[in-house]
């Protein structure tokens, strides 16, 4: 009887060691959970502090003379501006485009303010062996690509029910696919030099849903998606400090692509300059900045009406009441 209450005299004694043993170490994971916490906290505190402080400071732009630029869909539009900006910053100019005459006429005008540093190839980016093959002519004939600009894109504006199935494949194939055909292609020739720039030109159909264009903001959203996901596998790796990645998300510009634009406020909100924008996304680059809205404003908008309720949001949006009519 006495051995008996030693033995559970002494299970006692080794379950109430483990419970308080157990009691020590969520202690100790809340304490380490809590000093986690305070650090990131005072760390977030410290990062708006410097962004606010570079509100007020004179940006630094980064030189980009000297870089291989491969830009796509230069034959036109923003493409073909963004085509003369960088040439006129001392770049070198890859223009591709699947249409070899606007292509070859956009090189002309780039030749004219730098001879030698502007080349064109014709290409349809959609199709991922074509990219493939262009990635080693451009390797071998230019170099390396440093700066690669996503900026093909084709804009249908219909009501979904109207789109057909072979339009819609080709939305997605031209303005998603393209550029994990381009990436495949080129980011690892950034690799190989420790250092690149990716640029995705999305919309601002890719921050906001519009009506006629399910499709195309359905791409857009994509791209802002891909790009979000591919800057955290970067960040994560080895060249999170030597390749950078910018989306920009213009608001309507003057390209053509919009056959039917709805704007109620044209002195505040009319169609863009595609100059203008090109000359924003050229800035952006040079500044690393990770995406913006052209204009910059459009982002904190959104950024503020998504804390909002679902109501408030859609109430401003019908009073902005901008957009496309049906092209049909």
């Amino acid at each position: 009887m006495r051995n008996y209450n030693v033995e559970e005299e002494k299970s006692r004694k080794q379950k109430a060691t483990r419970n308080t043993n157990k009691t020590s170490k969520r202690i100790m994971d809340i304490m380490q959970d809590i000093s986690e916490f305070f650090v990131v906290f005072v760390k977030i505190l410290l990062e708006l502090l410097h962004s606010l402080f570079e509100k007020f400071m004179t940006k630094k732009l980064k030189d980009i003379s000297g870089e291989i630029i491969l830009i796509t869909g230069a034959g036109h539009g923003i493409g073909r501006e963004l085509a003369l900006h960088y040439t006129a910053w001392g770049s070198v100019v890859v223009c591709v485009d699947i249409n070899e005459k606007n292509n070859e006429e956009t090189l002309k005008k780039a030749q004219r303010l730098m001879q030698n540093s502007v080349y064109a190839y014709t290409c349809d980016v959609a199709n991922r062996d074509a990219v493939l093959k262009l990635a080693a002519k451009v390797e071998a004939e230019v170099g390396r690509i440093s700066v690669l600009v996503n900026n093909v894109g084709i804009m249908p504006t219909h009501p979904l029910e109207q789109h057909t199935a072979e339009e819609i494949r080709r939305v997605f194939d031209i303005n998603v696919l393209s550029h994990f055909w381009t990436l495949e292609a080129f980011l690892p020739q950034m690799k190989q030099q420790g250092r690149g720039h990716i640029i995705c030109i999305s919309s601002i159909a890719g921050v906001v849903g519009l009506t006629n264009l399910v499709p195309y903001c359905a791409t857009k959203y994509a791209v802002r998606g891909m790009m979000e996901a591919l800057h955290e596998e970067i960040r994560e790796g080895p060249y999170k400090d030597f390749i950078k990645l910018t989306v920009v998300y213009p608001y309507m510009t003057n390209t053509g692509l919009c056959k039917r634009p709805k704007v109620k406020f044209p002195s505040m909100l009319g169609l863009l300059d595609p100059k203008e924008v090109a000359k924003h996304i050229v800035e952006a680059h040079r500044s690393n900045v990770n995406e913006t809205t052209i204009p910059g404003s459009l982002l904190h908008v959104n950024n503020w009406c998504r804390l909002l309720p679902l109501r408030c949001g859609l109430l401003l949006k019908d009073y902005i009441d901008s957009g496309v009519e049906s092209d049909l």
